[in-house]
């Protein structure tokens, strides 16, 4: 059971919490349900970019059971940062932008690992979906030790829109998975950059791949083909610092 004070169900809570533009991370609403504050809720938290699942009433009832209406929501312990507001800003204060575009990547405990060493080693941004990302609250919170209060989480509806926007903006958008065949290690990440990971199960979507400037591996000499998630990023990441520097 989900800790209560992330939590807060009913039509009429949920409503004023996106009326006030509180910080929720995801919500759960009962399938076919359908009136006039559930398509209003439905409005405003797609409009604010916050996750909407479609959920069995047994899932809910199992959650609290407390009277819930059929709705519930997850309050978010940060406050999502506008992608388009970060990208101009650090090019105006003269930095040279490194970003994390995380596709899928919905295991709480990853995400808490690669939020950690995004701050430690200077990561400027990371972007998730809307739809199919970990939940953030306390114990994305707790595996971060805390770096989700330091570093920007932009949550987009689309990343295909992100990765078009940021390179619009001179930025270049690698993919990176095992299955390539260009070595991180012999490419150039010094210029303006984002690395897109994806989830070990289904990996990045293909057609995020096709849009990026490049795509790269880690190289292994292991019988083991592939890293956790967090492992792999921690490592790329620490490539771009070392070339960096």
């Amino acid at each position: 059971m989900e800790q209560q004070q992330d939590m807060i169900y009913g039509c009429h809570a949920i409503l004023e919490a996106l009326q006030e533009c509180k910080p929720i991370d995801q919500i759960l609403i009962k399938k076919q349900s359908d009136n006039e504050q559930i398509r209003e809720i439905i409005y405003l938290a797609r409009k604010q970019n916050v996750t909407i699942k479609s959920v069995p009433i047994e899932k809910l009832n199992k959650i609290t059971r407390k009277v819930h209406q059929g709705i519930i929501a997850f309050m978010s312990p940060i406050e999502f940062q506008d992608l388009e507001q970060i990208v101009p800003t650090l090019f105006e204060q003269g930095k040279n932008p490194f970003i994390i575009i995380l596709d899928q990547v919905c295991d709480v405990r990853n995400f808490g690992a690669i939020t950690r060493t995004a701050e430690c080693m200077g990561v400027h941004a990371i972007v998730i979906p809307q739809r199919g990302a970990a939940k953030i609250g306390a114990d994305a919170v707790k595996t971060s030790a805390g770096a989700l209060f330091k570093i920007p989480i932009c949550k987009v509806s689309s990343l295909k829109y992100a990765v078009s926007y940021l390179q619009q903006c001179g930025i270049t958008v690698m993919c990176v998975a095992e299955k390539f065949s260009q070595n991180c290690y012999d490419s150039d990440l010094t210029k303006p950059l984002a690395l897109v990971f994806g989830a070990e199960e289904n990996g990045i979507e293909s057609s995020l791949v096709e849009m990026a400037d490049g795509c790269i591996k880690i190289p292994m000499s292991g019988e083991i083909e592939s890293l956790n998630v967090s492992a792999a990023t921690a490592m790329c990441v620490y490539e771009v610092c070392r070339q960096r520097k």
